[in-house]
């Protein structure tokens, strides 16, 4: 799939937060962190993070802790070369202790369509296996 590059209009920015949401329900760091520059700049949390290298690292990390894993992203609004959306997504730690992490997500993209900029607001609420509403 070729990468959507900005300026974006409503289609392809729907297109490029599908495909931001297929690569992290893949749950593959490498996949994931192609989409980022080099020296993509992020806030995950209180966690400020620099670089594809240390963006896959944090993956990796992530997933480790966060298992069975699975996200859904939705649109809330676009310009020239930014994207801000709204998501969950639900996964349970190693002593099977469910949770439902709600966010919102400010990108910013170079113009080769790699984000360079990544702000992440996340809460996480814990949850019963049988709420789950994301598979």
């Amino acid at each position: 799939m070729p990468i959507i590059k900005p300026p974006f209009t409503l289609e392809t920015a729907r297109a490029k937060v599908k495909a931001a949401e297929d690569a992290w329900n893949s749950r593959d760091p490498e996949r994931v962190a192609l989409a980022y520059s080099e020296n993509s700049e992020w806030r995950n949390r209180s966690q400020f993070i620099t670089g594809r290298e240390a963006i896959r690292a944090f993956l990796h990390q992530k997933w480790d802790k966060e298992l069975d894993y699975r996200l859904t992203k939705e649109l809330w609004a676009f310009t020239d070369n930014r994207i801000s959306v709204r998501f969950e997504y639900e996964w349970h730690d190693a002593t099977g202790n469910w949770f439902r992490s709600h966010g919102n997500e400010h990108w910013e993209f170079d113009d080769d369509g790699l984000m360079r900029r990544r702000d992440a607001s996340i809460n996480d609420i814990p949850m019963q296996e049988s709420e789950r509403r994301i598979f």
